[in-house]
């Protein structure tokens, strides 16, 4: 593959997940000239688990232990984590960004308008998710449908795809909108891993890259960083930006498990449905998993009891929103629970198994916690302003690394308004 030529940019932007892939495309469609640097792979998805390992597996690339032993993952893709997550659509807390001075409505009615977003219609929800339903709304939980990225008329029933990069275009992620960039004129280099931001002058002024095993300099007056919330805060201290490692939240997950004896099952879209107490920091839906993923788990409890029990067993996804701690550092991860934290999980747990108590489940058992979706780690009002931008002139970020609060909710929705707010903005100023 050619090198990119050095001096042809308006915008790099580092990293193709959500919050990159929406401020991409939202330059490219005004006109400038922006490159777009991933440094995993852009082969298509086939939706397979060896693929989906190769992505977030790979022990401190995309995966990482910390010191409890809990599990963080995040997928180093063209898409980021989007390719593999749940598909659910949030909406943000409006408050907490209007605090700050950030209205994000304009963008959200804009991708409510264009984005597949909507519950699950009745043929698409399975049966562990309506035994589920079922059993939480007879306990008066407030368990409702939630809003899905997928397109109903490509999804398949007895699928479990979502999880693993759905190769039938039903889930959509931001991948849609690299390519809806690259239609622009945007430029796409995969496989390129930023070593650091250029500075000259107290600006920005490009990134150095490996880019397929060759170092190069990409000069542009416009950075974006929107490596993740791992990602960000790492070039931002390899550039010497930051003067120490970055604190963040985990929004950590539990599943909780029981078996059924009237369900033959286990394929089908998770996070159908559920519930969210916010104020209290504690959210469940149902969470049907791939086999191997239960068996992982199931071992990771010691249940090897229910090692054959996938196609029977009911889960319960509990996620709290878990303080901002620990560190982010250049070679390792590490962030504990604290003692809040564990509080809410024992109250998220007791209310998963009494639905599954109703639901006639036996067997009951939890996982070990992991860690959902990592950020905070550049909050805006700290690292960066309302507007996105570091005190380096230049320089922006916009992944998760900016939510300014503990969080607690699938960011997916409020990256894509982020990036587009931070589109259209930069499209206004001049070059």
């Amino acid at each position: 593959m050619p090198s990119l030529p050095p001096s042809s940019f308006d915008v790099i932007v580092v990293g193709t997940g959500p919050g990159g892939a929406s401020v991409a495309r939202e330059l490219a469609r005004g006109g400038a000239r922006v490159a777009m640097l991933e440094q995993g792979s852009a082969a298509p998805l086939r939706g397979s688990l060896g693929q989906m390992a190769g992505m977030a597996a790979v022990p401190g690339k995309g995966a990482f232990i910390h010191r409890d032993a809990s599990l963080l993952v995040r997928a180093i893709t063209l898409g980021g984590t989007s390719t593999i997550n749940f598909a659910t659509a949030a909406p943000p807390p409006k408050t907490m960004f209007a605090a700050r001075g950030i209205d994000l409505e304009p963008a959200l009615a804009a991708l409510r308008a264009e984005l597949p977003m909507a519950p699950l219609p009745d043929d698409l929800v399975g049966p562990m998710a309506a035994r589920i339903m079922e059993a939480a709304r007879g306990l008066a939980l407030p368990w409702f449908k939630l809003d899905k990225l997928i397109r109903p008329e490509s999804c398949r029933s007895g699928c479990w795809r979502c999880v693993t990069g759905c190769p039938f275009g039903a889930k959509w992620t931001a991948r849609d909108f690299v390519d809806e960039a690259l239609r622009h004129g945007a430029i796409l280099r995969e496989r390129a891993r930023v070593t650091r931001v250029l500075v000259e002058d107290g600006r920005a002024a490009g990134v150095e890259a490996v880019v397929d095993g060759e170092k190069q300099t990409l000069r542009a007056g416009c950075v974006v960083l929107a490596a993740g919330g791992i990602g960000s805060p790492r070039l931002l201290r390899a550039s010497g930006l930051l003067a120490q490692p970055a604190a963040f939240f985990s929004d950590p997950v539990v599943a909780v498990m029981g078996s059924v004896d009237d369900i033959d099952g286990g394929a089908e879209v998770p996070m159908a449905a559920g519930a969210s107490w916010h104020a209290d920091g504690i959210a469940l839906a149902d969470l049907t998993l791939p086999q191997a993923m239960y068996q992982a788990f199931a071992l990771q409890a010691g249940r090897v009891d229910r090692l054959l029990a996938h196609r029977r067993t009911l889960s319960i996804m509990v996620k709290i929103r878990d303080q901002i701690g620990g560190s982010v550092g250049q070679r390792w991860v590490d962030k504990t629970l604290q003692p809040a934290d564990r509080e809410k999980f024992g109250r998220g747990i007791a209310i998963a198994r009494s639905i599954l108590d109703r639901a006639g489940a036996h067997h009951v058992f939890a996982s070990h916690h992991f860690a959902a979706h990592p950020g905070g780690s550049l909050r805006i009002g700290e690292q960066v302003d309302a507007g996105l931008a570091t005190s380096t002139a230049g320089l922006y970020v916009c992944d998760a690394s900016v939510i300014p609060e503990p969080w607690g909710l699938p960011p997916t929705l409020t990256l894509l308004a982020l990036g587009m707010r931070l589109g259209k903005q930069l499209s206004r100023v001049p070059a």
